[in-house]
């Protein structure tokens, strides 16, 4: 069978301009499915920090999903999917240009196009639609069988989690990783971007840039794009030694 050459797509601070789960957090505090002042009690001393640049803004994104997931337990499945489209609805269409048109640039070449977000499962397959993804997986936020959220989640926002997806895609579709390519922004995204021949880090944090830096397994240039505003920068590193 022939191999494929596919471009992987982290989508939160790589395809959408921040992270889907604090669009889906402010919808939920709207319906009143989250109380307001959890945000006030839990969250804001995680967001204040990373506003002020000493703090990281994993610990953020992680909080909020940590409310996400309890916040959900014995909400049925139509309620967060008619949420999920919802945000996508009104807020989709907020994504960085470079990315977007990388999307499209890939699907011209004929490559096969996949999401992998930590994003909770169900934005990730609306966000998968609304772009043309040719498969996409998220986390995953288990359920009974009433379809009932049961308070368990299946993470895809660790470098491990990514690294077991990947091999996935390339066992389901004969991917050639060597022909490959990868987009990411966090830590998270490391594994993703060293399994591919043609890795591209956009707006990376700097955990993302430490693991870069500080090891070798990507022996490779590595494309760094920063996009400010409607100017966007495209720097290289070189990771050989």
């Amino acid at each position: 069978m022939k191999k494929v050459t596919a471009a992987f797509f982290d989508i939160d601070g790589t395809l959408y301009r921040e992270g889907l789960i604090t669009e889906i957090f402010k919808k939920l505090i709207k319906s009143e499915i989250i109380d307001s002042q959890r945000w006030y009690n839990e969250v804001k001393e995680h967001y204040v920090k990373w506003d002020k640049r000493i703090g990281n803004y994993d610990n953020y994104l992680l909080k909020m999903a940590e409310i996400y997931v309890d916040a959900i337990i014995g909400l049925h499945e139509t309620q967060v999917n008619f949420i999920a489209k919802k945000v996508i609805e009104q807020k989709g269409d907020r994504v960085y240009t470079f990315t977007r048109d990388k999307i499209e640039w890939h699907k011209a070449q004929g490559h096969k196009v996949i999401t992998v977000s930590g994003s909770p499962n169900e934005l990730v397959r609306e966000m998968s639609i609304k772009f043309g993804f040719d498969d996409f997986v998220g986390s995953e936020y288990l359920m009974d069988s009433n379809k009932m959220y049961t308070g368990e989640v299946i993470p895809m926002w660790d470098s491990d989690s990514k690294k077991n997806a990947i091999n996935s895609f390339v066992k389901k579709y004969n991917i050639d990783l060597s022909e490959s390519y990868a987009y990411g922004d966090t830590a998270g995204d490391f594994t993703m971007l060293s399994m591919v021949e043609y890795p591209t880090a956009i707006n990376p944090t700097r955990e993302l840039l430490t693991k870069i830096s500080n090891h070798h397994i990507l022996q490779k240039s590595i494309n760094i794009i920063v996009e400010r505003k409607d100017v966007v920068y495209n720097l290289n590193y070189n990771c050989i030694k």
